[in-house]
């Protein structure tokens, strides 16, 4: 079940977790996950964000969340990177691809889709890539996204740091479209 919403009924969180709804009403009344109830009715609603917080905090597998089309962002100065790419992960695997050219594109469709996994070049030329990692990170709708960034030209010991400024791999350039979907998988199977 992709989630497409901002908010949600205490029983489409009960399908994420694999709970009963009961359970998560329990959860909801305890304080330990935050919410809001319907004004004149008992009927409670959970925002997307608070419940990515309350799985991560109590490492609740995040299975439920990620099923569906694995939906891919790729952001990299170079067109024709970002049309290979778009080609081959559309054509090869069940991925929905979108793309972007600049940091400000990248923004927007972080935004409007909602990518599990962004592939982002780390020199792209209108924005510092790691700045644009920190905003995706302080956005609470995107905390689930992971990011890998693509580069050619970065050492090892360069694309060891990347960690540390908010990636979760790397992909040395020049790659094969098996690296691209392995490293895909690797990401988006992990439950933190």
């Amino acid at each position: 079940m992709p989630i497409e919403k901002d908010v949600l009924t205490t029983g489409e969180v009960a399908k994420i977790c694999n709970v009963a709804p009961r359970t998560v009403s329990k959860w909801f009344d305890s304080g330990s996950l935050k919410g809001y109830r319907i004004p004149g009715s008992k009927d409670r609603r959970i925002p997307v964000a608070e419940l990515y917080r309350f799985m991560k905090a109590h490492q609740i597998p995040m299975d439920g969340i990620v099923s569906g089309s694995t939906r891919v962002l790729v952001v990299d100065s170079d067109a024709e990177v970002v049309q290979v790419l778009e080609k081959v992960l559309t054509e090869q695997t069940s991925y929905e691809v979108k793309t972007a050219t600049t940091g400000f594109q990248a923004g927007l469709e972080c935004e409007r889709f909602r990518p599990h996994v962004i592939l982002m070049d780390v020199h792209l030329g209108d924005t510092d890539a790691r700045s644009l990692v920190g905003l995706i990170r302080s956005n609470g709708q995107l905390q689930m996204s992971k990011i890998l960034a693509m580069s050619g030209k970065l050492t090892d010991g360069q694309a060891g740091s990347l960690r540390q400024s908010g990636f979760d791999g790397f992909l040395k350039k020049p790659f094969q479209v098996r690296q691209v979907v392995e490293s895909i998988e690797s990401v988006t199977s992990m439950a933190a």
